[in-house]
Formats: structure tokens, C-alpha cells, sequence
């Protein structure tokens, strides 16, 4: 399919006009692409903010790096760069609740979030959700501003490994769901 561009416009060879798309359009295109469901910690006890995440990238083997995404104005970035790392809680099917409570503009910070996930301190200090399908936890290797939001490379110091049983929750068209087990089954 050969695209042209025609005063902004892109037009394919089915005759398929797209204008520069906006929010809206973007939003709905991308939410076509399902994503795993985490849970982004930093700090314990009462020094303790979490948030609800999908923007979880591997990003090399050597050294072990990943990348999450945060709001370059929100409060995660500047506690992450005071506490120099995080983690990363990925969740399971059945932590659907957990996912909703810790996207809100009002979650639960401090000691209250801690006993809301049953969060224990990782070896590095930032807590991690004992009931997650896996953890990772990470140093800060680097920041890069990327629009609206900030990239944060963490070098990975310490991982939980795999929790068998429970399907990882995905996030897909605006709503959470499962992959199916095994046995086919979705809870």
C-alpha cells in the first residue's frame, strides 16, 4: 500500500483518508494493543507511592535493563530520582481491584498503601506486592523526557521469577482482562 501525503492528509491506494490524528484517535488505536498490567512502587511504609502502570518494557540483557513510563509532572518521577530506583509489581488476573484503586488521582500513599497490597520491603527498600505474578527491582540508570511523560531506565538488581497458576491481568480497549490458562480458562 503506497501512502501519499496531500496538504497534511495521508492517503493510501484504497482511497483511505487520515487526517493527523488527535488524542482521542490515538488512544483508541493503541488500546488495541493489549499490555500486561503492573503496579510501579517506590520507597515503604510510610514513604511509600504507588501507581498503577502498563508501559513495562525490557530493554536489554546486558546489563538487565527496563523502562517504565511516568507523567514528567506527576509525583512519581521526582521520588524515584530522590530514592534513586523502584519497582515494579506485575499483577494477576484476580488483582483487578488493585489496579483500579492505584490508578486514581486519590490512591492510597504511605503505611495505608503498603497494607492495601500486602506489600513487603525488596531488597533494595522499594516494596513489592508478595502476591504478584513477578516483581523487579531496579536502580535508576537514566531519565528521558519524552513529551508529556518521562522514561525511566532501571537497571535491574533483583527479580522474584515466575508465580505459575493465575493468568497476568492486560489491559485492552479501555478495560482489564485475562489470557485465557492452560486449560482455556479465563478468570
Amino acid at each position: 500500500m503506497a501512502l501519499t501525503n496531500q496538504g497534511g492528509t495521508m492517503k493510501n491506494s484504497v482511497d483511505t483518508v487520515r487526517t493527523r490524528p488527535d488524542e482521542a484517535a490515538f488512544r483508541a488505536t493503541m488500546g488495541c494493543f493489549p499490555t500486561g498490567v503492573t503496579l510501579l512502587t517506590c520507597g515503604r511504609d510510610d514513604d511509600l507511592v504507588v501507581m498503577t502502570l502498563n508501559s513495562l518494557t525490557s530493554v536489554s540483557l546486558d546489563p538487565l535493563l527496563i523502562l517504565v513510563s511516568v507523567k514528567a509532572d506527576g509525583r512519581m518521577r521526582p521520588r524515584v530520582r530522590a530514592r534513586g530506583g523502584y519497582a515494579v509489581s506485575v499483577l494477576n488476573s484476580d488483582q483487578r481491584d488493585l489496579a483500579r484503586e492505584f490508578c486514581l488521582p486519590d490512591r492510597p500513599e504511605g503505611a495505608g498503601a503498603m497494607s492495601r497490597l500486602g506489600g513487603v520491603p525488596g531488597l533494595t527498600g522499594h516494596t513489592v506486592v508478595p502476591s504478584a505474578a513477578a516483581w523487579l527491582e531496579c536502580e535508576l540508570h537514566g531519565e528521558f523526557e519524552a513529551g508529556d511523560h518521562t522514561l525511566l531506565v532501571g537497571r535491574v538488581v533483583a527479580v522474584s521469577g515466575s508465580r505459575p497458576g493465575q493468568p497476568p491481568l492486560v489491559f485492552h480497549h479501555g478495560s482489564y482482562s485475562a489470557i485465557p490458562g492452560a486449560d482455556g480458562a479465563v478468570t
